[in-house]
């Protein structure tokens, strides 16, 4: 599959110690399978750091995550929900999973995330809420192990 990550610089090598813990799944490489996605955070890497926007492009064969451990959340669901909240809220439960899989909180997305962190919503209005949002991919790696797996293909100047 065609994995892709944006940002202000081309990664060919991309390596964790660059991550932020306060994303929706903790430190990690972020990807998806979404390029208009890719292109919309590399626009706003852009906005807080200057450079170039850029899409990196990679080959990752889904068919190996048997060998390794995962989580995927398939919908925004309760558990999403709280994960999702305690990364965002920095208080990021230990984690020794290789890779996460689930729907990205993007701005739209996170302004209703906000509400529920603030308590204006509660779990389930903030649910229903979300049901109704398109949301894209996210494929978080980990782990060096499985970071190794992730093939760079090119980047791609937007």
């Amino acid at each position: 599959m065609k994995l892709y990550h944006g940002s202000n610089v081309v990664v060919d090598t991309p390596n964790l110690k660059f991550s932020r813990k306060e994303l929706d799944f903790g430190a990690g490489f972020y990807t998806t399978t979404n390029y208009e996605q890719a292109v919309l955070f590399s626009e706003k890497v852009v906005e807080r750091k200057n450079g170039s926007k850029v899409v990196s492009v990679y080959d990752f064969d889904g068919d190996i995550l048997s060998e390794f451990k995962v989580l995927e959340f398939s919908e925004p669901d309760i558990d999403w929900l709280n994960f999702v909240s305690d990364h965002r809220n920095s208080s990021q439960p230990h984690s020794d999973y290789d890779i996460i899989i689930g729907p990205v909180a993007n701005d739209d997305v996170f302004r209703t995330l906000f509400l529920y962190f603030t308590r204006e919503l509660n779990a389930n209005e903030t649910l229903n809420r979300l049901k109704i949002k398109k949301l894209f991919d996210q494929y978080v790696f980990k782990t060096d192990i499985i970071l190794k797996r992730l093939k760079f293909i090119k980047g791609e100047f937007i």
